[in-house]
């Protein structure tokens, strides 16, 4: 979906004839927007009307109870999955690292550990990894990707130098890096360097110093966005004015203000 959630469930709205690739795709929007209640009501119908749903369509459904911690609704939407409609993730999906990740990010909020262990020790037996990150960004109908640490763009150091303007700036109104989400054995300095060197902050920097401060900064991340670049894209709309919407694996994040449509759960 492109990012207008309203604008989808109109025309789904006007189908007269729904399958359950429409109404999965309709829950799978709600989900992704963070609209964990307008997804499971969209689910409800579509049981109601008969419909089957498949592995996918449960996907959506835990994705949406992930996202706002509706850790017990989850929880039996899961064991339903199996118990009433004989579908089972993992066993559909073996090889895939992303129903793995998803079970783990629904044990993780409500502390249990051990499973969440006993799923990564899974992945590990399986050679399951996920892939490296990296971000994108459109502007004038052209995709600029980035990387982790990428200098090959034409304007990369006027790009990478806004990253470290930005910091100043909104240290200065309270911003304190998360250097617990560096996962390397650095000095702290050099990990706060890490962050702001992230895949997402680039493209970032580069919408900031291509488009009209009007415009609204739309970013799309392959991987689930970490804390401390949330926390920045915040700070970063706050201290310029622009409205961002950061699109991960997990859900669409629209900041404005220093405020977040996630309300700081994803």
């Amino acid at each position: 979906m492109c990012g207008n959630i309203e604008s989808a469930f109109r025309v789904f709205d006007q189908m007269e004839d729904r399958n359950v690739i429409s109404w999965t795709s309709m829950i799978t929007g709600f989900a992704k927007h963070g609209v964990a209640a307008r997804a499971l009501e969209i689910f409800c119908k579509m049981l109601e009307t008969g419909t089957k749903p498949n592995e996918i369509t449960f996907v959506a459904v835990l994705s949406a109870c992930s996202h706002v911690g509706m850790i017990s609704e989850g929880r039996k939407h899961f064991n339903s999955m199996y118990e009433v409609h004989g579908i089972m993730i993992l066993e559909q999906e073996p090889d895939d690292p992303a129903a793995y990740i998803l079970l783990s990010n629904l044990h993780a909020p409500a502390g249990q550990w051990r499973d969440v262990n006993k799923i990564r020790k899974s992945m590990k037996e399986r050679n399951l990894i996920k892939e490296a990150g990296y971000s994108w960004i459109e502007v004038e109908n052209t995709v600029h990707r980035f990387h982790v640490g990428d200098t090959s763009h034409p304007q990369a150091w006027e790009i990478y130098r806004e990253p470290d303007q930005l910091a100043a700036k909104i240290k200065e109104m309270g911003y304190i890096p998360d250097t617990d989400f560096v996962l390397h054995d650095v000095e702290e300095e050099q990990k706060e360097q890490f962050l702001f060197q992230h895949s997402e902050k680039i493209p970032v920097a580069y919408g900031i110093i291509s488009t009209t401060p009007s415009k609204l900064i739309r970013i799309f991340k392959n991987l689930r966005v970490c804390g401390d670049h949330h926390t920045v894209m915040k700070y970063i709309s706050m201290a310029t004015g622009r409205e961002i919407v950061v699109r991960d694996s997990n859900r669409f994040h629209y900041m404005k203000n220093g405020v977040c449509s996630c309300k700081d759960y994803w």
